[in-house]
């Protein structure tokens, strides 16, 4: 096959400006099984915060567990200062019956789990039982016993050793049938129980071991903390004891709001990464004065307030968080709060104000939007008091009227057309910035993006957005902002786990879409952590050593998409590859970023001027059999980053690139000997 593309990196021309780390940041949402994927708890509905389901008035997941025809089951107010609600267990003596209650679980073993529940009881109780058994053969897996020292409420706390893995487990904790019969006056016993939870004890600050160390890997620069739920959240229910936290419906996405992970535990996970956080205030039914409160809470001294109380929580230090992202979506009217451009810029400009009295040196960022007249609004009002505006970018073949049923590849094609679009609205919005002198000094944030395979409210359970297609167009994505970072430094794929559209760390076989997937656990790989093709893109892309621009050109064949709809750009001639090329601070290492977003094979030539390459380079390789592969619970590695020396004579002579694939050439310059560092000959 002869050469039919060439690729030109101008390696003596870095650019002036340096590539932000941010850039390559990540995005942590309350959002259906996002908080339940990420965290180590294996128990959901601890406090027994949902409704009772079922004729036997327990709470949401649990389950009544006896063989006690006069048992009953009740909810009623939690103990003091706690929330949610406390279960009531009325137990008849005559019944001799086992009685508590049972959750099915996924557990990991051999492996320690710490438990802790809140209970009362009948001075006739004397010891519950804690157990974990398979269901499929009610093997016991672990087993503690627990003495019951007293009629008022009291916290429990005992360990549970489980010896081996079990992804279809139930966790009970009950009073046994051969647990000596009590005698009061009406022969029956009480008990209560407030909060039930266990957690195993390799978790990292209350996150999956795994699901952190894969995060660890991704070397994000920055994690943001937003998304819809935060315009009704209200940051004090998420700090202090746990136990005494409020429940908090979850507005935006139904279901209960975490309070196991607030704004401490954001921090200590950002700490164990190492990575910048950023934090959206409630700008939606929250108020400015608010917003200050959670700047000061964060970077407040001791002597202030709420540096005070986030020192009483056990945290003197400040956490000098410097980003503040105002407003999320304020445009949309799926947004608690939304309303029009000029209310939130006024709206912007008051949070900006009261937020930088409690700390000046703050980073504020604010609401845009792919409209420019929303931006333009934004910028007139507000553009002196803040220093980003966002973009939140999601691309799917929606955009050009096409439907689920259309052809495959016009499909795929549609999607490969992400940063063109992403270019387009970067164009636009920069115009806007520089229509003023002014505002010159604000920069961009692309604070959500992901490919979105619109419509995705019909997904029929396939997760289109893990797919290598979905991955491919999130590399040439990527390739865009990194041509276009000299005026965007942060960038927040979105999700991080599970989640909406496509975490790109996936936690067991729940589907990215609640409405259209399996029930959880149908696999029984239910504890299988894996990444996603995208996650694959996002590491290989952030664990590159770049911090300059190169110039790079490509010669190569084109493709056209076929559209429904106007687009605001040619769809005739569109490039089979998109090409990015950097260069490390020493000057010493190349990397070029090579996104084959055709259906064919690509022989591809790289030219490199003004840099001496030594001889071998290392070529990493994202690729699949098919645009439409996936990682899953039963092929978690189908689709990975293989990393390959290569001789720099084959790529110069041309090299093929597999069709819909991603590729990082590191190129280092030759060493050079003695006499050519004297500035001599050999």
């Amino acid at each position: 096959m002869k050469t039919n593309a060439t690729i030109t990196i101008e390696g003596s021309q870095a650019s002036g400006h340096k590539v932000n780390p941010y850039l390559f940041g990540h995005f942590v949402e309350d959002i259906r099984d996002h908080m339940e994927a990420m965290l180590a708890y294996p128990l959901k509905d601890m406090d027994f915060e949902s409704e009772a389901e079922g004729r036997g008035s327990v709470s949401g997941c649990w389950n009544a567990y006896t063989n006690g025809r006069n048992t009953r089951y009740a909810l009623e107010a939690p103990a003091p200062k706690h929330s949610g609600r406390a279960l009531r267990i009325r137990i008849l003596s005559d019944d001799e019956a086992y009685v508590g209650i049972a959750q099915p679980a996924a557990l990991k073993g051999p492996m320690e789990y710490k438990v802790q529940f809140v209970a009362r009881a009948s001075v006739g109780l004397q010891h519950v039982v804690i157990e974990a058994v398979d269901r499929r053969t009610e093997e016991r897996l672990g087993h503690a016993r627990i003495e019951l020292v007293s009629h008022n409420w009291q916290e429990y706390r005992t360990e549970l050793f489980v010896y081996r893995t079990c992804a279809d487990a139930e966790v009970r904790l009950y009073v046994p049938a051969s647990h000596p019969r009590w005698a009061d006056h009406v022969s029956t016993g009480m008990f209560w129980l407030d909060h039930v939870s266990l957690i195993p004890a390799d978790n990292i600050g209350l996150v999956k071991r795994e699901v952190l160390e894969m995060t660890q890997a991704l070397n994000a620069g920055m994690m943001r903390l937003a998304g819809n739920y935060i315009s009704a959240y209200h940051f004090e229910h998420g700090v202090g004891p746990v136990l005494e936290r409020p429940v908090m419906y979850n507005e935006a996405w139904s279901g209960w709001t975490c309070k196991y992970f607030g704004t401490d535990e954001f921090i200590s996970f950002c700490r164990e990464l190492q990575v910048e956080p950023l934090i959206c205030v409630n700008d939606g039914s929250g108020t400015p004065e608010e917003a200050a409160r959670w700047v000061e809470y964060c970077n407040g001294s001791t002597d202030t307030p709420m540096g005070a109380r986030r020192a009483a929580n056990g945290f003197p230090e400040p956490y000098n968080v410097k980003y503040w992202e105002i407003g999320n979506e304020v445009w949309g009217a799926w947004q608690v709060g939304a309303c029009s451009a000029d209310r939130f810029a006024e709206r912007c400009v008051s949070f900006a104000e009261a937020m930088k009295a409690a700390d000046p040196s703050l980073v504020i960022l604010a609401c845009g939007h792919t409209d420019q007249a929303w931006n333009r609004t934004v910028l007139d009002i507000a553009g002196n008091h803040i220093d980003y505006l966002t973009l939140h970018l999601y691309h799917g073949y929606g955009r050009f009227g096409l439907e689920r049923d259309s052809p495959a590849e016009e499909r795929y094609k549609a999607m490969a057309t992400f940063p063109e679009w992403t270019r387009d609205s970067i164009r636009q919005t920069v115009e806007q910035i520089f229509a003023n002198a002014e505002h010159r000094h604000i920069k961009l944030a692309i604070t959500e993006y992901n490919t979105m395979y619109y419509p995705n409210t019909v997904r029929k359970g396939l997760p289109d957005e893990h797919t290598l297609g979905a991955a491919v167009a999130n590399a040439a994505n990527l390739n865009e902002m990194l041509r276009l970072s000299d005026m965007v430094h942060i960038g927040s794929f979105s999700d991080l786990v599970n989640g909406w559209l496509g975490g790109c760390i996936r936690v067991g076989d729940y589907y990215a879409d609640q409405y259209c997937g399996k029930t959880p656990g149908w696999s029984g790989h239910s504890l299988t952590v894996y990444g996603t093709p995208s996650y694959e893109v996002l590491k290989l892309y952030a664990g590159r050593d770049i911090a300059r621009m190169l110039p790079a050109e490509s010669v190569c064949g084109t493709f056209s998409v076929h559209s429904n709809k106007p687009a605001p750009f040619g769809l005739d001639a569109l490039p089979d590859l998109d090409v990015t090329a950097c260069i490390n601070e020493a000057g010493s290492l190349i990397t070029v970023f090579i996104v084959n977003r055709s259906l064919r094979e690509v022989k591809t030539e790289l030219k490199l001027r003004g840099f001496e390459p030594s001889e071998e380079t290392l070529l990493y390789e994202i690729t699949g059999d098919s645009i439409d592969e996936i990682n899953n619970v039963f092929a978690p590695n189908r689709i990975s980053c293989k990393a390959s020396p290569v001789p720099t004579s084959a790529l110069f002579s041309g090299y093929p690139l597999r069709p819909s694939s991603v590729y990082a050439i590191e190129i280092k310059a030759a060493l050079k000997t003695e006499g050519q560092l004297a500035g001599g000959e050999e």
